[in-house]
């Protein structure tokens, strides 16, 4: 695979740019291409290909994937502009899979190391080779407060599991950084407004320095290369090449970090980040291998789905071995479908192509039962799965419903395509509540969703605070009778039973029995009773379900003519209304069990919001696989829990996350109660 132009060999390869929000990957974007002619001024990007949806523009930030292609010195590539904030990051990192390389783009900033981590830690677990830009170095002042750049690095790489490995030094002058020293070709090179970067000699005051960081690099390098080792500790200078080719080996084999700085805003170090990509960056056939493709004739990856107006549902693909034409057939582990349509994608602009090769990124049209994340072939009987990034459990919902009647057919509709687009999106049917429930990962999330809802399917919904899964139970036992009679001319309807009601245990449920003795209920009535007892529990004296109550039916009487299955149910279902409210009817709240993730720093301050929201706390161990993160146990009531995440990220800067799952029911008593009653009756 060398050699220069688009030789054979040298397949279009697929770059993700990721990293927190707002560390300026979408400048970083713009920069590069501007930088290889894809595009005259950012303007014309932002025009055409980056952050152009209504939602982007009105929020002021990436909320989808943005896909641009670009050449550099004859090599093709698709970069990926994929969303920082950890609502929206989704969208990219379920792409990244089958990206042949990332660039994480970040601030030297220690208040955002946990949500750098954040990222640092999907490609890790994915197995992407990835480099790290610093950018807006100009901001950072290292000159100022007396830190070099290896001071950076060394704060930064607590967010890495893989060593990060300085490629670049600064020159400073006057506080603005004009250049750089590589210490693979140890050349210095000083910035040039709109030209590349001129060589000049190293500066005499960093000379020291820059041997100092260099050996560090060779030194980190030397961890996984013996030879090298040996030339270190023998005082030997490695070759130029030797060093190149290590540098490039173990950043394909994910066993290290490449670290570049720049100001994305200026163009600065983005010409040494395109030759990085340039000379190190896997290509489609690698990134094949690494997921278990080698062998394969044809496969693709679909990176994301998208429904438009006019040309319905296409699927982003990477094509990772042999071709996809228009017409074709593609074989997935849960389905079959035929290929309508080829097409490039460049932001917003969708236009009919031939054939999609190797390497190359391309819109597949009418794949409709096939979602984000799989992995199709051409060959039939030939399916292929790589491992898919799973998408974040939710942790924000919203009832959600047609504002017009109109639309109540075309909601549903319109939300399964959206969560087609985005996974990371759930919509749940609540069968007590009887409530759609619309789950994302925050406010904002949800937020655009609906405003997707609107400008793109025409629908105007309503949302409000979910209704939270209260219960009601009994503190003590009563026996009541119930009958059922009514005479209105010929047969009539009698149905006569006397009930015991009493509590069970917490979380025992219900149950029916009888004790019926000389056939005072004929036994072909007693499930007509159970029937007309569970028929009541759905809605107890409180207004809620009732759980945890036993009830045996002890005595009745029956008439021979006018008994019937409905009297008796109506004759148990009477029992209970009377007999219920007699029994000391009580609340129950349902408490979560909830593991919440945050920086350790913050764990004093998450102590408090959980016993700001009557939670309590089981107790807290350090995260496994994440440094300087704590896990916390709790219990808290599923009422509290609606705008949880709200908080936990307002003082995480946007790092902390939760799961919660059902736990138990506890009794809810005094004004709380009341309020909780009081609110459903009136709803």
């Amino acid at each position: 695979m060398s050699g220069n132009g688009n030789a054979e060999g040298r397949s279009p390869r697929c770059v993700a740019l990721v990293g927190p929000h707002p560390s300026g990957k979408t400048t970083l974007f713009e920069s590069i291409l501007v930088r290889t002619g894809a595009a005259h001024e950012a303007a014309d990007i932002r025009k055409t290909v980056g952050d152009t949806s209504a939602e982007a523009k009105s929020h002021g930030m990436s909320v989808e994937m943005n896909v641009a292609n670009f050449e550099f010195l004859g090599d093709k590539f698709t970069l990926l502009d994929c969303p920082g904030s950890v609502e929206f990051q989704y969208d990219g990192m379920g792409a990244i899979a089958a990206c042949d390389a990332a660039i994480v783009v970040c601030e030297a900033d220690e208040k955002k190391l946990h949500a750098l981590q954040i990222v640092l830690k999907s490609l890790e677990t994915a197995g992407v080779p990835h480099f790290l830009f610093i950018n807006k170095i100009d901001k950072v002042g290292i000159d100022k407060v007396g830190q070099d750049i290896g001071e950076v690095l060394t704060m930064m790489q607590p967010a890495s599991r893989l060593p990060l490995v300085l490629r670049q030094i600064p020159i400073w002058e006057g506080g603005v950084v004009s250049g750089y020293v590589d210490l693979a070709l140890e050349r210095a090179f000083v910035y040039r407004e709109h030209a590349p970067s001129e060589v000049i000699a190293i500066p005499s005051d960093l000379a020291k320095f820059e041997a100092d960081q260099r050996f560090s690099m060779l030194e980190k390098l030397a961890d996984y290369d013996d030879e090298l080792m040996e030339q270190l500790l023998s005082d030997v200078s490695p070759s130029r090449d030797k060093v190149f080719q290590d540098l490039v080996t173990e950043f394909k084999q994910c066993q290290i970090v490449p670290v570049f700085f720049g100001s994305a805003e200026e163009g600065h170090g983005v010409g040494r980040l395109l030759k990085a990509l340039r000379h190190d960056a896997p290509f489609a056939q690698e990134t094949a291998k690494r997921l278990g493709l080698g062998s394969a004739k044809s496969a693709a990856y679909i990176m994301k789905t998208h429904h438009t107006s006019h040309a319905g549902k296409l699927s982003l693909a990477r094509v990772l071995a042999g071709q996809f034409a228009d017409g074709g057939s593609v074989y997935a582990p849960d389905g079959e479908e035929k290929i309508s349509g080829v097409f490039s994608v460049v932001g917003m602009d969708v236009k009919k192509r031939g054939p999609g090769a190797v390497g190359e990124t391309v819109a597949l049209g009418k794949l409709e039962s096939l979602p984000t994340g799989t992995t199709i072939t051409g060959e039939k009987n030939g399916a292929l799965s790589i491992k898919a990034s799973v998408p974040p459990k939710p942790v924000y919902g919203l009832a959600i419903a047609a504002g017009e009647r109109k639309d109540e057919i075309k909601l549903t509709s319109a939300l399964n395509k959206l969560i087609d687009e985005d996974p990371s999106l759930l919509l749940v049917q609540d069968r007590e509540s009887n409530q759609m429930v619309l789950w994302g990962q925050g406010e904002m999330h949800l937020r655009v969703a609906l405003e997707r809802l609107n400008r793109r399917f025409g629908i105007k919904a309503e949302t409000k605070k979910r209704d939270i899964g209260y219960k009601e139970t009994i503190r003590k036992s009563v026996e009541i009778r119930g009958r059922h009679k009514k005479q209105s001319g010929g047969h009539g309807q009698f149905g006569d039973v006397v009930v015991e009601i009493k509590p069970q245990a917490r979380g025992e449920g219900f149950a029916f029995s009888e004790v019926i003795t000389g056939g005072a209920v004929p036994r072909n009535y007693f499930p007509a009773v159970e029937t007309g007892v569970r028929d009541y529990l759905s809605s107890g004296p409180l207004g809620f379900p009732v759980v945890d109550v036993a009830v045996t039916l002890k005595d009745g009487s029956y008439h021979t003519v006018d008994s019937s299955e409905q009297a008796f149910r109506m004759a148990g279902r009477i029992a209970m209304s009377e007999g219920m409210p007699k029994c000391s009817p009580v609340l129950l709240e349902p408490i979560m069990a909830v593991k919440i993730a945050v920086p350790s720093e913050a764990t004093a301050k998450i102590n408090g919001i959980i016993s700001s929201r009557r939670g309590q706390i089981l107790g807290f161990d350090a995260r496994p696989g994440w440094a300087g993160w704590d896990v916390i146990d709790a219990h808290i009531p599923e009422a509290e829990i609606h705008d949880l995440i709200i908080e936990l990220r307002s003082v995480t800067a946007g790092a902390g996350g939760f799961e919660a799952k059902f736990d138990h029911l506890v009794e809810l008593t005094g004004k709380l109660a009341e309020q909780v009653t009081a609110d459903h009756a009136s709803a």
